[in-house]
């Protein structure tokens, strides 16, 4: 065990390291946001990308639970990730979303939609709808670290998440996006070895009877055999194919994944980071999965909560000596989300409100300062979420992720995705996909969650009930934002000649072809 803190010590040590060794690139607004003019290579943004997309959610949340659930079906989930959410991802937008936002001079995404439709007002109202939804998936990330370090090292919740959070909070406040992707990739390199001395442990752990027919042969699990549960619905097939889809589909119009994007520095780095951030993807997601999975063959796990399987699994099968770095692998996956999520949220209230709205004559260096400051208040609020909901079991950790992405890719898959591919995507049909999708997010959740327990239930059954629906109701709010915004832009007036050649055609130095 003393081995296992001197690990956990010394990655802490790295981590602040890293806050000092990089505070001297982040002076502007441009450095703190797109790590400076040249922006970084393939490898770093890969990095940087893939473990913004994994944190501990998908560990401890997503395979614990639907690992569990689906049993061998969980592993579609991460070859999603991986062929939907990172190489079709990249291979679409990377460059479409490079070259945009430098003829555009945009920083985020709200500062995207204000200069791609003309509208400040586009600007405001999805710089508080990213700050908003965005603080409940931090808070689920928190939750899940919580869970680990509770069971395996006996430590309360409440701590591990301040802990972290100061630690996030110190190098995103000292380097900010420079320090992210730096850390990334330490990062990294430490979840790929640790998630490969996972499953080895726990392919090897003593008093296992390993019989992997089970996984196939059991009547409960979508895709091989199918029974009366698993159609309709709130079927599990039905939930399946919706996990998959959101966490895919969804990573295309998140804020805190495309922001990659803006800051890769040329055609080279693309080719690498699509290569790089798949393979990534593929390792991270297929053995979360398949770990989720095997948790039906230890029998510590039956009747412990969801957010617990995998947490219980480790202390069962981890060796002394090796608990401190899977603990580092979990860490890593987690603080690189918690400080991409962070400067996502706080750079779009600095720059999009603060200097956008309140403030426009503020300086680059007072615009730097107040995202700084906003950084360490985001980070505060997220990690009093996680405690509250920790405290009074609110949510569980992978249905708070799920209304997160759920209604931000809901609300931003057709203004963004089709608004760097087609050029006749109008201010209206934004507004209308913007609106309607969060309008679509509330009145399913609440008629999913009466229609699942009875007209007759209360408010506060219904609403945990449809939040538990939040997979599906995302992948229908992104589906319906694509259509609305082809239907409103084929109906309304197409874009001044102006705009589109601001957006699309004209050239600037760097340009990748």
């Amino acid at each position: 065990m003393v081995f296992d803190y001197i690990v956990l010590a010394l990655y802490a040590v790295a981590m602040v390291a890293i806050a000092f060794y990089t505070k001297n690139r982040s002076g502007s607004v441009n450095d703190f946001l797109l790590a400076g003019k040249r922006g970084l290579n393939g490898w770093m943004t890969a990095f940087a990308y893939a473990t913004t997309y994994f944190s501990a959610v998908i560990f401890i949340g997503y395979a614990g639970q639907f690992g569990r659930s689906f049993g061998l079906a969980s592993v579609w989930i991460g070859i999603g990730n991986a062929i939907i959410g990172t190489l079709f991802a990249w291979l679409v937008l990377a460059k479409r979303t490079k070259n945009m936002t430098q003829r555009l001079s945009a920083k985020t995404m709200p500062e995207f939609f204000e200069k791609r439709y003309g509208s400040t007002k586009l600007n405001l109202i999805t710089a508080v709808i990213i700050f908003i939804f965005l603080i409940p998936y931090s808070a689920s990330v928190y939750n899940g670290l919580s869970s680990l370090f509770e069971i395996v090292f006996g430590i309360e919740g409440w701590i591990v998440m301040i802990a972290l959070a100061a630690l996030t909070a110190l190098y995103l406040f000292f380097g900010g996006y420079f320090a992210t992707a730096l850390s990334d990739f330490i990062q990294g390199i430490i979840m790929i070895i640790g998630v490969v001395c996972m499953i080895i442990c726990f392919m090897n752990a003593e008093n296992v009877s390993w019989d992997i027919s089970k996984l196939v042969n059991d009547p409960n699990l979508t895709w091989f055999t199918f029974n009366s549960d698993s159609t309709g619905i709130y079927g599990s097939t039905v939930s399946l194919i919706s996990l998959i889809l959101l966490t895919s589909l969804g990573v295309w119009a998140l804020p805190q994944t495309i922001h990659k994007y803006y800051a890769i520095r040329d055609k080279k780095a693309i080719t690498q980071g699509v290569v790089v951030s798949t393979a990534f993807a593929l390792i991270i997601g297929f053995i979360a999965y398949f770990s989720g999975a095997l948790s039906i063959f230890f029998p510590e796990t039956v009747g412990v909560p969801d957010a617990n399987v995998i947490p219980t699994m480790l202390s069962v099968a981890i060796p002394a000596g090796l608990t401190g770095v899977i603990a580092v692998l979990i860490l890593s996956a987690s603080m690189s989300t918690l400080s991409s999520v962070s400067l996502a949220s706080a750079s779009v209230i600095a720059v999009d409100i603060y200097k956008g709205s309140v403030r426009r004559e503020a300086s680059d260096k007072q615009v730097n300062r107040v995202m700084r400051i906003l950084c360490l208040i985001f980070v505060v609020i997220s990690v009093v979420l996680a405690i509250l909901n920790e405290a009074y079991g609110i949510a569980a950790i992978a249905y708070m992720m799920g209304v997160s992405w759920g209604t931000l890719a809901g609300c931003f898959m057709g203004p963004y995705v089709l608004g760097v591919i087609w050029k006749k995507v109008t201010k209206p049909a934004v507004w209308s996909s913007i609106i309607s999708s969060l309008v679509l997010t509330v009145t399913l959740i609440f008629v999913f969650g009466f229609d699942k327990n009875g007209w007759d239930c209360t408010v506060a059954v219904a609403l945990k009930s449809g939040v538990a629906t939040s997979p599906l109701i995302g992948v229908i709010c992104m589906v319906f934002s694509l259509l609305i915004t082809v239907v409103v832009s084929l109906m309304t007036k197409a874009p001044e000649e102006a705009v589109l050649y601001e957006a699309f055609d004209k050239p600037y130095e760097g340009e990748i072809k």
